[in-house]
């Protein structure tokens, strides 16, 4: 039992981009050069509405944005060279082998619950090394609805056996900690491109600075 949490600690899950893995600002920058190539610049307010958002509810936001298919696809082509330029820096964030170290420790099992489709988080975790540290990972091609619907969380839960109520969910997104929550399980914040809410204050039992932070409320 950890003081900073009203139940025991079974399990740990971790979102992945922005929390896990510094892709977060990659895609931002990429997104917003590309955006500002074809002429359409795009402002801080609309980008923060498709952070942790599942991939086809973000194709239809992008494809409204830019007007259509067309449009979206003079983005496209504009994205993909910036963001595969971008790709090689991709680093962890602050803090993920001590943690993972210290779960390990502990004997708590851990799985990944991400938006990002199946080939790209492979190739994500495998880049920074860590994919063979998480017992599952579940991605956006994994499950029916994706976040904030609850269906990422109650999934990892149950490939690791873990009752979601004894699963803590570490998030950096608004749509992640709902998602969490609504599979009720204990969720951190640890805000990345986006700041801790209100609601996120409601939702979430901390919010940590960074995955330090995570591993000083586990002791």
């Amino acid at each position: 039992m950890f003081p900073a949490f009203p139940r025991p600690v079974h399990a740990v899950i971790f979102d992945m981009d922005g929390l896990l893995i510094d892709t977060e600002r990659h895609v931002r920058e990429a997104t917003l050069g590309a955006a500002m190539d074809i002429g359409l610049p795009m402002g801080d307010d609309f980008y923060a509405g498709i952070i942790g958002t599942p991939w086809p509810e973000t194709f239809e936001m992008l494809k409204g944005y830019f007007g259509g298919q067309d449009g979206f696809d003079r983005f496209r082509s504009h994205f993909m060279p910036r963001m595969e330029a971008l790709r090689q820096g991709v680093e962890m964030m602050k803090g993920v082998v001590e943690l993972l170290d210290r779960l390990e420790t502990l004997g708590l099992p851990k799985a990944v619950a991400t938006s990002t489709g199946r080939a790209k988080a492979d190739e994500h975790l495998r880049h920074v090394g860590i994919h063979h540290r998480f017992k599952a990972i579940v991605t956006r091609d994994d499950v029916t609805c994706g976040k904030p619907h609850p269906e990422p969380y109650l999934t990892a839960a149950g490939l690791l056996g873990v009752d979601p109520v004894h699963c803590l969910a570490l998030e950096d997104s608004h749509n992640g900690i709902r998602s969490a929550h609504g599979a009720g399980m204990m969720a951190v914040m640890v805000p990345d491109l986006l700041p801790a809410t209100d609601e996120m204050r409601r939702l979430a039992l901390h919010v940590a600075d960074d995955l330090h932070g995570v591993r000083a409320l586990l002791g």
